[in-house]
Formats: C-alpha cells, sequence, structure tokens
C-alpha cells in the first residue's frame, strides 16, 4: 500500500533546474528569513536530451523531471503540484539603449513622466534588436529590463521621482529570449502536470543565492558555468544592471576529450570529473582498447578549452560591464573546473584572488541540517527556490492574462506595459496605428483620402478599466485584446470612372486596367473624367445597372463633441458608428508625423497625464505635443 502524501501547501517550495546535464530538484520552507533546505534529488539525463541551455527532447526531459520529483515526494511524503523554475537560453540577448526625453519646461517629475521616459529606452533596444538580428520583436520576449542610469539636466540620479528638470536621460538594459526557449520550458511542466508558481532567468536565480544585497554596492559578477551554458549577471551601486549568457561552458571539455581520446561521451565526461584525482586513470576508446592515463595529462590536454572558455567568458563581462569588475564569483558545476578560476582573472587582468568560486555566501540566505549547500553547482536550484521563498519572486504570483497564467519574468512591482510586453505584446499592440493614407494627382488636381482610425484595445483590470501604467497584483485578472490597426485607404481607377467607362485611363503615363491600385505619389489621368463621372453616378443611381440588396439600417450617430486640441477649439460631429472618442482619435489631428518621430510624445487631458486609450468628453482640453 503506497504511503500517503500531504499536499503542497502555501509554505512549501519547489524548485527545479533543468539544466544542459542534469535536473535538480529542491524542495523547502522559509524559516526565520532563510530558505530551509528538506530535500535535493539529482538526475542527469543521460543522452543529450538538451543542447546548449535548449530542450531539445521534451519527452526526454519530462521523463527525468519525472524521477526526480518521484523522488522527492518520498522524502517529503509531499504530492508537489507547484514548481518555480528558471529559463537560460541558448540566445539570450541584452541590449544596452539611452533615451532623452525633453520636457515643454521644469517641471517636477511624475511617475508617468518616468513611464515615458523608460518606455522609449525599451523602445530603443528592441530597434537595436531588430536591426541586428533581422527579426521581428514578436520572436522574443522582453524578460525584462533594469535602468542603470538616470540624469535630470545632465545629473546622474538613482532616482528622479519628485525632483524637477526639464531633459530626463535613462540608461537601460533590456533582455530578451527567445520564444521557443520559454514555450519548450513550460511544455515539459505541462507533461509533468505541474503549475508554474513562478519564472525567472538563472542569471539572476543564481545572483540571488550567491551575491546577497548587502554587497551588490560593489561591481560584482556571477557566472554560472553549466554544461551547455554560462550565464553571466552583473551587479553595482546596489542592483542587478544586466546579464547576458555565452554557449561555451563545460561541453566544450567533454567535446575535446572525446576527440582526443577516440570517446564516446559518458566516458569523456567520466574523465573530465576525474581531473581532480591522483594516480592513475583508465578507459576503454570507442574501438573497444583499453587505455590508461593521468589526471595531469588530462589537464594538459584540455587546456586550449580551459583558455578558450576563459577568454570568451572574460569578454562578455567587459562587453556588458563595460570595464574591470570589483570581483567575480564562478558558480555551477563547470566552475570545479580546475585552472579556469586562474584562466579567468589572467584575462580580466585582476588578481586570482578576486576572481572566487561560489558557495560561501550561500548560508546567508539558505541553510540545512543534512546537506552541505556550499557547492557552487546549487547555485542555480537554490536561487530559484530562495527567490520565490524569501519574496524576490512570490512563489503565488500568479496573474491570469486572457484567462492564462501570465509569464512573468522578475520580481519586483510590474505594471500592465510590463506584463503584456513580457507575453510577446508589442507597442503596436497596446497602442495601435492609423491606417496608411492615400495622396496622388487626379487630372492634375491632388487628391487625398485618410486611412482609418486605429481601434484602441479596451484593457480591463478585474473586470475594471485600466491604464498601461496601472501596477498589477498577485491573483489579478487581464483581459486585453490587441489594439487593431486602422485600415489602409485603398483605390482603384475604377473608383472613379465605373465599371462601364470606356474611355482611357493611365497611371504615371501607363495605360491602366480599371482594378490596379493607386500608390501614393501616382499621377493619374482620366481622358474623359466629366463623362466618368456622369457615368459613375448613374451607375450609383441605379441606371441600367444590376439590383443591389438592401443596406444594413445604419446605427444612431454618436453624440458631437467640443474639445480644444493644443489650443485650437475643435468640433467634432457624432461618430457614424455611435462609438465614443478616444485620445487615439486624435492623432491624425495633432499634426505628428507619428510613423517618424524622434521624441516621445506627450499625451495630456485637462492638464494630467493621459494614455492613447483614454476616453474623451465634452470640453476636455487636449494636448498631442
Amino acid at each position: 500500500m503506497a504511503e500517503a502524501k500531504k499536499e503542497q501547501d502555501s509554505n512549501v517550495i519547489f524548485a527545479l533546474d533543468i539544466g544542459t546535464r542534469s535536473i535538480i530538484g529542491v524542495v523547502g520552507a522559509v524559516e526565520g528569513r532563510r530558505f530551509h533546505v528538506l530535500a535535493i534529488e539529482k538526475q542527469d539525463h543521460g543522452q543529450r536530451a538538451m543542447l546548449d541551455g535548449q530542450i531539445e527532447n521534451i519527452e526526454q526531459v519530462a521523463d527525468v523531471a519525472r524521477e526526480v520529483i518521484a523522488r522527492l515526494e518520498k522524502r517529503t511524503k509531499v504530492r508537489l503540484a507547484r514548481v518555480c523554475v528558471a529559463a537560460a537560453g541558448r540566445a539570450l540577448k541584452s541590449e544596452a539603449a539611452s533615451f532623452t526625453l525633453e520636457l515643454p519646461g521644469t517641471q517636477a517629475i511624475t511617475e508617468e513622466i518616468i513611464n515615458q521616459l523608460e518606455a522609449g529606452a525599451v523602445s530603443e533596444a528592441e530597434h537595436a534588436l531588430r536591426e541586428q538580428s533581422g527579426t521581428q520583436n514578436d520572436q522574443y520576449y522582453m524578460v525584462g529590463y533594469t535602468v542603470s542610469t538616470y540624469k535630470i539636466d545632465g545629473y546622474p540620479m538613482s532616482s528622479i521621482r519628485d525632483h524637477s528638470g526639464r531633459v530626463l536621460e535613462a540608461d537601460v538594459v533590456v533582455t530578451f529570449l527567445p520564444r521557443e526557449v520559454v514555450e519548450s520550458l513550460y511544455a515539459v511542466v505541462g507533461k509533468l502536470g505541474l503549475e508554474v508558481a513562478s519564472l525567472t532567468l538563472e542569471p539572476i536565480a543564481s545572483l540571488n543565492a550567491a551575491i546577497p544585497n548587502d554587497i551588490r554596492l560593489l561591481n560584482l559578477v556571477l557566472v554560472d558555468i553549466g554544461a551547455g551554458t554560462s550565464d553571466i549577471a552583473i551587479c553595482r551601486d546596489g542592483s542587478v544592471v544586466g546579464y547576458t549568457m555565452a554557449t561555451v561552458a563545460g561541453d566544450e571539455i567533454t567535446e575535446l576529450l572525446m576527440r582526443a581520446l577516440l570517446v564516446d561521451f559518458q566516458q569523456a565526461e567520466k574523465l573530465k570529473m576525474a581531473l581532480s584525482e591522483k594516480g592513475k586513470i583508465n578507459y576503454t576508446d570507442i574501438l573497444g582498447i583499453a587505455h590508461e592515463t593521468t589526471p595531469e595529462e588530462l589537464r594538459e590536454m584540455i587546456a586550449p578549452a580551459v583558455t578558450s572558455l576563459a577568454q570568451e567568458i572574460a569578454r562578455r563581462i567587459l562587453d556588458l560591464n563595460g570595464k574591470m569588475p570589483s570581483a567575480v564569483f564562478l558558480a555551477g558545476g563547470g566552475s570545479k573546473l580546475i585552472g579556469l578560476r586562474e584562466r579567468v582573472a589572467e584575462e580580466l587582468k585582476i588578481e586570482p584572488s578576486r576572481v572566487a568560486i561560489a558557495g560561501n555566501h550561500f548560508e546567508k540566505s539558505s541553510y540545512s541540517e543534512e546537506y552541505d549547500l556550499n557547492d557552487p553547482e546549487l547555485a542555480t536550484p537554490l536561487g530559484i527556490a530562495v527567490s520565490a521563498g524569501l519574496g524576490l519572486i512570490n512563489d503565488s504570483y500568479v496573474i491570469l492574462l486572457n484567462g492564462e497564467p501570465a509569464k512573468l519574468f522578475r520580481s519586483g512591482v510590474l505594471v500592465m506595459r510590463d506584463i503584456l510586453m513580457m507575453n510577446g505584446y508589442r507597442y503596436a499592440d497596446l497602442i495601435g496605428r492609423t491606417g496608411a493614407n492615400l495622396s496622388f494627382l487626379l487630372n492634375g488636381e491632388r487628391q487625398f483620402y485618410r486611412g482609418s482610425l486605429a481601434t484602441p484595445p479596451v484593457i480591463l483590470l478585474n473586470d475594471e478599466p485600466a491604464e498601461l501604467t496601472d501596477i498589477v497584483h498577485a491573483g489579478d485578472r487581464i483581459s486585453f485584446p490587441p489594439a487593431r490597426a486602422g485600415a489602409d485607404v485603398v483605390k482603384t481607377v475604377g473608383d472613379f470612372v465605373g465599371s462601364r467607362y470606356d474611355g482611357t485611363a493611365t497611371i504615371n503615363g501607363a495605360i491602366a486596367p480599371l482594378d490596379q491600385p493607386i500608390q501614393t505619389g501616382d499621377e493619374v489621368w482620366i481622358d474623359d473624367l466629366e463623362g466618368a463621372a456622369r457615368a459613375r453616378a448613374a451607375e450609383e443611381a441605379g441606371e441600367d445597372a444590376p439590383a443591389q440588396p438592401e443596406p444594413e439600417p445604419a446605427p444612431e450617430p454618436g453624440p458631437p463633441l467640443s474639445i480644444t486640441l493644443n489650443d485650437t477649439p475643435i468640433a467634432l460631429p457624432g461618430k457614424a458608428s455611435g462609438d465614443s472618442y478616444y485620445l487615439m482619435d486624435m492623432v491624425e489631428l495633432s499634426g505628428l508625423d507619428f510613423d517618424h518621430l524622434k521624441k516621445p510624445v506627450e499625451l495630456i487631458i485637462n492638464g494630467e497625464p493621459a494614455q492613447f486609450s483614454q476616453m474623451l468628453h465634452d470640453n476636455d482640453v487636449v494636448e498631442i505635443r
């Protein structure tokens, strides 16, 4: 008879580190502001189910995870239902960007202004990503951003809220993760029948375990070296200022041994683990021939790969940090590689004593009576658990987005905009675009037609209207239909002459069929424009034309509206559709070219910061500058 298990309550935290070479599970609970580790289980994949941190064989990874879960449940007598995980990703991208916001005059800096400043910086990073990768942003999740520097009128500031100034600057580091990395991680968890309680990045998790908050004023680097990837996080002045990764790690050492000694992957892994042993080492190659070697011979053999790994880690650190850091912590199984610590120090040109193996600080955030936690390989699983247990990532922080759990990548305060962008939505989905206008010459006279206006999203937070800057809390429900772009203007020659016109029409001097679309800048010539107009009018009047279906009854028009836009009174007729007017409807009337903006747009209604999706009322005073 199977032993009965109790259900996982809110105090029990289950962290799962799905690594390239193995899966490590940790179960524990928070006691006295430290994470009490109750059980740790580890299982190698056996076969190469993952490559460079990316899940390749979902079913195989799920099978190994089930084994780890079963052993944890047996040890703890708890039926595990919620799991905290972290994503690595072989193509994690960090983009640094800067943005300057010039206000009309010196004024107090509100939260809305800060949001606008940071949004501009994030947009710059998105643009840089798109330019470098040649892909659309919707192939990536924005997993978070950190403001590394604020400036007010040229003076650096750690916080700018409630200060006064005119020229604001923000430097940010924005991190993006390929969509397939996140989706495959969720697919594994789904096969296990578990609920994702929290999701973060592996470098953030490792840093939370290895580098306590009280020493983050220093410029410190955490490098978590796994089998397939080396994740890097940098902190200074009390906050994380960037993270990146390199697709060089422990597997490079294993693969070198495979080529040099003609052994399979598993045998090469065993030889790598024996580097710190003493005495003779015996192995058999793929031809069945027995060999003998020594740890010294193996270390000499892998020296080029160790140097290559150290050089790539140092290059990534310097690229992201911009200078030599104060100290470096090496974590993960790859950090145990003999000689690597010294080589990293040499490549960074810092004292060897300033490159340390992580683990000495684990006891500040976690403890165990049974396990030795001062193991750099435990940095990620402990970090995932500590992040959730100590409130760095709340394990109950579940938000529903359109009925499904939202993907959340960072802790702290999240606003609506953050959550939508973390789940693949772009700024075009948040605001919408007016359809393209059409301007051309018809028999020498300029013709101009406006594209239809975008339909802004009606965002609901817990069934109440919400804005992009609203703070979202655990347990909240979001309904977000993306903005719908307005329709482009489409006109053909036939729209001006009718189907029975038998004269000649040209576009840019070439004879054009009646169904040829007219493009902006075209010169259209109709040889008998007056005759074409009469024929068109007769056709629309129904003369000699086939019977047309009865049109549907038009909706009641909406009420007219009088507003002031940029100091100019404007009378707006009621919309034929009966809909209300929104701030988005005023974009075309503002005189700004939203396709070629050089600065962010300031939106004001009755002296207060506003959103594009905000409804307008009679006598509102509107500014779009």
